[in-house]
């Protein structure tokens, strides 16, 4: 499985310390950046990371600024990209299940390492709801989400 990671500098020291989790288990994990700790624009590397899922180039993504805000807003306005900013392991659960969440978002600010952590492996072991029989709801809410990017 690949993962694109991106940050701003409010995100820099939480993705360096994710990225190193994420090669340590096996992932392949594309750093799109930023790569120093100096002020950085987060919708640049929304964008890069955006790119890469949503051309199908990466399974995921991880974005992390220090709310996770701007990079959930910034993401989610590129083509098959369903960002969410979540501050629990719930919130990835859910993210997963009922919206098939594909890049994940995360607060530098307000997380810590141990915290997003296990956000970060709940995210990426939930599985979509609407790939099985029960989840027909998810899926046709999804759809429409997705309906949306041609109008």
């Amino acid at each position: 499985m690949k993962i694109a990671i991106g940050s701003d500098h409010a995100g820099f020291d939480m993705k360096e310390y994710l990225r190193d989790l994420l090669k340590s288990e096996g992932y392949v994990v594309e750093d799109v950046g930023t790569h120093y700790p100096t002020p950085a624009d987060y919708p640049d590397y929304a964008e890069k990371v955006g790119q890469l899922v949503g051309s199908g180039g990466a399974d995921f993504g991880i974005l992390i600024c220090g709310t996770g805000l701007g990079m959930s807003i910034a993401a989610n306005k590129i083509k098959n990209v369903r960002a969410a900013l979540c501050l629990s392991e719930e919130y990835a659960e859910l993210a997963r299940r009922h919206n098939n969440a594909n890049v994940l978002c995360l607060a530098g600010r307000f997380l810590n390492d141990e915290s997003s952590a296990k956000i970060l492996k709940k995210f990426l072991a939930t599985p979509f709801d609407g790939e099985n029989k029960n989840g027909e709801r998810h899926k046709r809410r999804v759809e429409k989400i997705s309906s949306l990017e041609s109008r």
